[in-house]
């Protein structure tokens, strides 16, 4: 059944809750805040308000204390509150307990993430995919679920399998996955034989943090029209294209972004689209500079190829974004060190072609700036290559 069109009248209302562990800035907690923010907004969600708690450790019952608890409480029975979404996973007891203390339905970042999927997905590979993440991080939650799917009309978060019957139990839901799990297996296959199917020409794979501009740059690099859009996780399926750059055929593709706290199910289910990114012979690492927390979303994406085994490849950094970094001039009787934003985007060329073991590259793919400098790179990386692979042919580079 297709997902239902939000309209601004039938958004949900929301508050968000982070909480801030000790050694964390408040710069840091409200840049986790914005891009929950973001996340709720991209599911169709309206954000009304955020609130933080700091703790030295979360609360096992309920996450937050029951002080912040009854702070939330008191501001959403005013303010026509529906959802309350927590910036972690919650356990099954700390998801029972907020609801019950609540009385309002809770979200943890998983779940929001999962919907977003779930909204996303346009394929049947991709469906398969995303519902299969969703029976996974549902069934060890069935008993409260059940609880509100008797009293659901839809909503954020329920999407997918969340509009199972009543019923449905735990065997009924093991069979599924596992189903679910053949299926996927079959596909796995398929998309191997087609990998193998495509010869020997080098292949790029272009990884990043969700939202850096990758499908932007899949698609003036290729000259095709892979949808590209400013929200989170825009693209599911992996999209591959034949690139020529001068006289060098190669193959580069578009995965899905990394994100901070990329749920586990996601990278399990998510294997044939991860495998694009293993078996690539090139990766082409997307940065998008203008944002604050840029060489944060940098390492969450290094941690995530890491993780999966791909993170022993040649690598070219792009730092894409360059038309919309913005940076202020420290003033010299300021006695607070300089911080990332006192940076002036040569220095930060500077800084880290000098500390970086991979090549780096400064653009705008929105404006085609630097491009020729983008493509030479990435030529002269695939080129190197292409000559240990076939060192009889005479191709120049």
């Amino acid at each position: 059944m297709p997902n239902p069109v939000i309209t601004e009248k039938e958004k949900e209302r929301a508050v968000l809750v982070g909480v801030q562990l000790q050694g964390q800035s408040d710069d840091i907690v409200d840049d986790y805040l914005d891009e929950l923010k973001f996340l709720a907004e991209t599911a169709g969600v309206d954000v009304v308000k955020w609130f933080i708690q700091r703790l030295d450790s979360p609360n096992p019952r309920s996450f937050i204390g029951s002080g912040k608890v009854a702070e939330i409480r008191n501001f959403i029975e005013g303010n026509d509150i529906s959802l309350v979404i927590f910036d972690d996973e919650l356990t099954s007891t700390q998801l029972r307990n907020l609801e019950r203390d609540l009385e309002k339905r809770i979200l943890d970042r998983t779940n929001l993430i999962l919907d977003i999927f779930a909204q996303r997905a346009k394929t049947a590979y991709a469906k398969t995919q995303v519902e299969l993440a969703q029976y996974q991080y549902l069934l060890p939650r069935l008993t409260r679920m059940w609880t509100h799917l008797e009293r659901q009309r839809g909503g954020i978060g329920l999407r997918g399998p969340g509009e199972t019957e009543i019923e449905t139990d735990r065997r009924i839901i093991r069979n599924r996955i596992a189903k679910l799990k053949e299926e996927l297996t079959k596909i796995d296959r398929q998309m191997a034989t087609q990998r193998k199917n495509r010869g020997s020409l080098v292949r790029v794979a272009l990884v990043g943090y969700t939202n850096v501009g990758k499908s932007t740059i899949m698609n003036l690099l290729s000259k095709s029209d892979v949808f590209a859009e400013d929200k989170l996780f825009a693209t599911l399926d992996t999209t591959v294209r034949k690139i020529v750059i001068e006289n060098l055929q190669f193959l580069i593709s578009d995965t899905v972004g990394f994100i901070r706290k990329l749920p586990h199910q996601l990278v399990e289910s998510f294997k044939s689209t991860l495998d694009e990114v293993r078996e690539a012979d090139i990766m082409v690492h997307v940065v998008d500079i203008s944002h604050p927390a840029f060489d944060e979303q940098l390492g969450v994406v290094n941690q995530t190829l890491h993780d999966i085994g791909a993170d022993n490849k040649p690598t070219l950094l792009v730092f894409n974004k360059i038309d919309a970094y913005q940076w202020v001039e420290k003033d010299e009787f300021d006695a607070m060190p300089i911080a990332k934003k006192n940076y002036s985007l040569e220095e930060l060329k500077r800084t880290w072609m000098s500390k970086s073991n991979s090549p780096s590259v400064f653009i705008s793919a929105k404006h085609k700036i630097n491009i020729d400098e983008f493509r030479k790179n990435l030529y002269q990386m695939a080129g190197e290559i292409h000559k240990q692979r076939y060192p009889k042919d005479n191709f120049l580079y």
